[in-house]
């Protein structure tokens, strides 16, 4: 066939690089080489002849080719084909019945193809492949592209340079991006909006072989900013049947309703357990800022990053609140899930501001409808604050969305429960609205009790102030300290009382008393029993039987129980004497001796009735004191009442021979807690003096 230079190709060969390894689509299809001389002899049968026509090279060479592989009614026609490609080298393909060597027949595609060679001699070139392998491997290829083309999960074809091969429809409609803008750019340039790095995941696949299977990601593409949206994806290496990586592919499923509806789901349990949370955590006391605080609190950050609630100053005084024109509120709480300026512009708890009539939260308060406003504008955050400075501030902070529901309770509004969201970025939406409304319902109804109980308690403290009298500036022979602290912000205001009372003879007279219950009704009983103790003073009654007689004037009292000490002190004897009605006993302080408990009978209460009072006689000298005091003093939930005895003896030891006042509040600081007791508690201290 003559010979060729071959340098050439030795040179390109360099040129291009080690050679690659094969496909295999050609073994997929069994591909089969035979060469005929210009007569139709056979002069080259391949080892893939060899399987497609059965006969093995010795027996083929050589032979004419016709009556070897051609049953004999199709000869002629072999033979003319034969001779048209040999006298005109026009190419020949197409599908042909052919003879195996063991007499069965098979359907053979064929190309032909007439060859020259440096001699100027003809051969023909026929390359053959089962019909049957070739259209299964043309419907394969066929099935793919259409599985790919039509499939509704989204699919990427990468080379090793992570640039894009393909995108199917579907990659298209999911993602937003059209194949156009992908083709040909490497991942990298497209994925932008992804948090994560895609590309290093990408090529340690490549390189590793690993696959990455249903990789879960939450984002927002640019077609669809707006909105989260979920894709379940897959990564996997390409590689042909003899392991040569071809690049990558990666799939994409659209999870975005299943994710949606998982985080509604997720949203719908978080609410309800805030709602179960305020249930438990709003309204634990009855003290007006507790409360509210308690609801700023339970709304951040689940809610809201700010929240703020604001009470009308007309429902503080139970007034009406007017209908038109601006609207006073007073600042009960504000609650921050981190420092903002938004705090800033807001009022301060306690603080008292002015809303105009176009301010949204006075048109919630007036309207009693909820006001939303989903993506804030410079225009509305100056509707939302009080004035032009708060409105920077919330600028500044960041306010992209509010929220300002109405605090309703018993038909009347109170005020706003008001939020904002700076950090959050989703906006307020109508679930948000109604969650609030919700939680303002049920915290309104607690701050209303909170209100109603603080104003009873305000009318109960004024009048129990009211009816405490001022210890006389003179006492002969006797100085007196006076205290009386209500109890803390869980209880109502009792009746506790004290009061000294000069005598004739300069005599002084000392009452301690505390009447069982709480409120107004309470103070109010107090007040009839203290002005009987006077009255029943001035006739210069024994404390016994001044005791005997507040006892039957009890009768005629609703609230009758009622614990007493009523002392008589006189200076020229030096002598005290004290009767107990059920009351603690007093404590004694010796000049240069500790506290000690004085040992009396104790007697019982007034408002028992028909118990005989005794009354005890005990030396009382210039400078020693004596203490009367309540049982809020010392009685608490917590500790034994001997451990609270013990403590109130060594407290009035380290006060002896302070100034009285100053001791009275020593041991207040020493028995109280600074939010007050359970119970309200009257301190006299007297002291005899020369």
């Amino acid at each position: 066939m003559g010979t060729t230079d071959s340098s050439g190709a030795r040179d390109a060969w360099s040129a291009a690089g080690p050679a690659a390894p094969p496909s295999g689509l050609l073994d997929l299809l069994s591909v089969a080489a035979v060469v005929l001389d210009a007569r139709g002899r056979v002069v080259f049968w391949s080892p893939k002849a060899e399987e497609l026509f059965g006969y093995t090279a010795p027996e083929a060479l050589g032979q004419y080719a016709a009556p070897l592989t051609v049953h004999e009614e199709h000869r002629d026609a072999v033979i003319k084909l034969f001779a048209d490609v040999m006298e005109s080298g026009t190419d020949w393909a197409g599908a042909f019945p052919i003879r195996h060597k063991d007499g069965s027949t098979r359907l053979v595609e064929f190309r032909n193809m007439r060859l020259l060679d440096d001699l100027g001699d003809t051969y023909a070139l026929g390359l053959a492949a089962d019909q049957a392998a070739v259209e299964r491997v043309e419907r394969d290829a066929a099935l793919a592209m259409r599985l790919v083309s039509q499939s509704p999960v989204g699919l990427a074809i990468l080379d090793p340079d992570l640039r894009y091969l393909a995108v199917n429809p579907a990659l298209e409609r999911i993602t937003g991006q059209s194949a156009a803008d992908r083709l040909g750019r490497p991942v990298g340039e497209v994925l932008t909006y992804l948090d994560t790095d895609p590309e290093a995941r990408l090529r340690r696949v490549l390189e590793t072989g690993e696959s990455v299977v249903d990789r879960d990601i939450v984002c927002r593409p640019p077609a669809d900013p707006d909105h989260e949206h979920a894709w379940s994806v897959s990564y996997y290496r390409l590689e042909d049947s003899g392991g040569r990586v071809l690049g990558l592919a990666y799939s994409v499923i659209d999870v975005t309703e299943r994710h949606r509806a998982a985080l509604e789901a997720a949203q719908a349990r978080q609410r309800l357990a805030l709602i179960a949370r305020a249930s438990a955590s709003v309204g634990t006391t009855l003290d007006l800022e507790t409360t509210a605080r308690e609801l700023a609190d339970i709304v951040v950050p689940v809610l809201a990053d700010v929240a703020a609630v604001d009470l009308l100053e007309s429902a503080l005084d139970g007034r009406t609140a007017p209908g038109e024109g601006p609207a006073l509120f007073h600042a009960l709480a504000v609650s921050a899930a981190h420092s903002t300026e938004a705090v800033s512009a807001a009022a301060p708890p306690g603080g008292v501001a002015p809303y105009d009539s176009d301010r949204l939260i006075t048109q919630c308060v007036r309207t009693c409808q909820p006001i939303l406003v989903p993506r804030t504008t410079r225009r509305d955050l100056g509707r939302i604050a009080c004035h032009g400075e708060a409105a920077s501030l919330l600028e500044a902070a960041g306010v992209h969305s509010y929220l300002a529901v109405p605090l309703m309770a018993r038909g009347q509004v109170l005020g706003a429960l008001d939020l904002k969201r700076t950090r959050n970025p989703a906006p307020f939406d109508d679930d948000d609205a109604f969650l609030a409304c919700e939680l303002a319902a049920r915290a309104a109804v607690c701050i209303d009790n909170a209100r109603g109980y603080q104003a009873q308690r305000h009318a109960a403290l004024t009048l129990q102030r009211s009816l405490l009298p001022e210890p006389p500036s003179h006492l002969a022979g006797l100085e007196v300290a006076c205290r009386y602290e209500p109890a803390g912000a869980t209880s109502e205001i009792g009746g506790d009382w004290y009061d000294a009372m000069p005598l004739q003879g300069d005599r002084t007279a000392l009452v301690v008393g505390d009447v069982m219950g709480s409120g107004i009704k309470a103070a109010a009983t107090m007040g009839q029993l203290r002005s009987a103790a006077r009255a029943f003073a001035e006739l210069s009654l024994a404390p016994a039987e001044a005791l005997s007689h507040l006892d039957h004037l009890t009768e005629g009292v609703e609230q009758t129980i009622t614990t007493c000490i009523y002392c008589v002190y006189d200076p020229h004897q030096g002598q005290c004497e004290i009767s107990l009605a059920g009351h603690l006993p007093p404590a004694l302080i010796r000049l240069g001796h500790a506290a000690q408990l004085l040992d009396l009978p104790t007697g019982a209460p007034l408002g028992v009735g028909g118990v005989p009072f005794e009354t005890t006689t005990i030396a009382f000298r210039p400078g020693d004191e004596l203490v009367l005091y309540t049982d809020g003093l010392v009685e608490t939930r917590s500790e034994p009442i001997d451990a609270r005895l013990d403590t109130l003896l060594d407290a009035l030891t380290a006060s002896r021979g302070h100034d009285l006042e100053d001791a009275c509040d020593r041991i207040l600081d020493v028995l109280r807690s600074p939010a007050g007791g359970e119970d309200d508690v009257a301190l006299l201290i007297a002291r005899a003096r020369p």
